[in-house]
């Protein structure tokens, strides 16, 4: 990516071009490109898309570009939560114009941080569908005391407007949770977001970069899509995870679970099972050292 100045700049021509574009204060911007009649409104920061775009652009553009979809990009120059004065002020203007009734679908979309934004700014669109990648529910210490990931934001606001996460999805369509139930910290936030229109899905091994994954994966094109049309269920995520079974990093973390947890026989079956079916010398040798273990231990 290009530096933060130029790259803002580019992206903000091609907003003003088909849409508009907006400076929110020194850490924030807006950039939106109409298209079609389903929104999606995408939280993401400046390293994660110079870390997970091929093109250096935002991940709305790609939804724009495969399913027609408008797209507002909200962009953070680091991990903000998007707590700042200007960003409220965007949404409530935004709500104010009536902006979100021009859509026929609107689509919130962040993971972690941007995640808690895009739960907390959803309820400037109700009936919106809300897909959330680990999210943070609030990072207000009389909350959320037991998460000690992020010191530096124990005296940001998190109690006023937009301030709540789980509270700001009550008037959501329906919100997905995807988190890994071994993370400890994700865990303890998605069971925050326990309502009635969310529903959660437990990711074990996916680790703590999960848009990453689903990303390298190629699965949060489907997820969202499946979202929007309201049949992004059980069956429907445990059909896409099955992408996880040639995904080499998810396969790793299961193989080192199965060795802490001192479980040979099913590391044996894991990696016998990878080797058939891909290119997978690490997990070869494994398998090697494994039968032989278990012919010392028959001996």
């Amino acid at each position: 990516m290009h530096s933060g100045c130029n790259w803002i700049a580019a992206i903000s021509e091609i907003g003003e071009q088909h849409g508009f574009a907006e400076p929110l204060g020194k850490r924030h911007h807006a950039v939106f490109v109409e298209d079609g009649d389903t929104l999606l409104v995408s939280f993401e920061s400046m390293p994660g898309i110079s870390s997970y775009s091929q093109t250096a652009t935002p991940l709305g553009w790609e939804m724009q570009a495969i399913e027609g979809w408008s797209s507002l990009s909200l962009i953070c120059t680091a991990d903000t939560w998007f707590r700042d004065a200007e960003v409220i002020r965007f949404f409530d203007q935004l709500l104010d114009d009536g902006f979100f009734d021009a859509f026929e679908k609107v689509i919130f979309y962040g993971a972690g941080p941007c995640g808690y934004a895009a739960a907390a700014y959803s309820v400037a669109a109700p009936g919106a569908r809300v897909v959330l990648l680990q999210p943070q529910a609030t990072l207000d210490p009389r909350i959320a005391e037991w998460d000690d990931r992020f010191p530096e934001m124990r005296r940001v606001d998190f109690a006023s407007r937009f301030g709540y996460a789980p509270d700001m999805i009550d008037a959501a369509q329906a919100a997905y949770v995807l988190y890994d139930p071994q993370e400890r910290m994700d865990a303890m936030h998605a069971a925050l977001f326990e309502r009635r229109n969310v529903s959660r899905f437990r990711l074990p091994y996916m680790g703590d970069a999960l848009q990453g994954d689903l990303l390298e994966l190629d699965l949060v094109h489907p997820i969202l899509a499946a979202a929007a049309d309201d049949r992004l269920d059980r069956a429907e995520m445990a059909r896409l995870l099955r992408a996880r079974r040639n995904h080499t990093p998810y396969l790793r973390r299961l193989l080192s679970r199965l060795d802490v947890e001192n479980r040979p026989l099913l590391a044996e079956w894991l990696c016998a099972n990878v080797t058939a079916r891909l290119n997978a010398p690490r997990f070869r040798r494994r398998l090697d050292a494994l039968r032989v273990e278990g012919e010392a231990r028959e001996g």
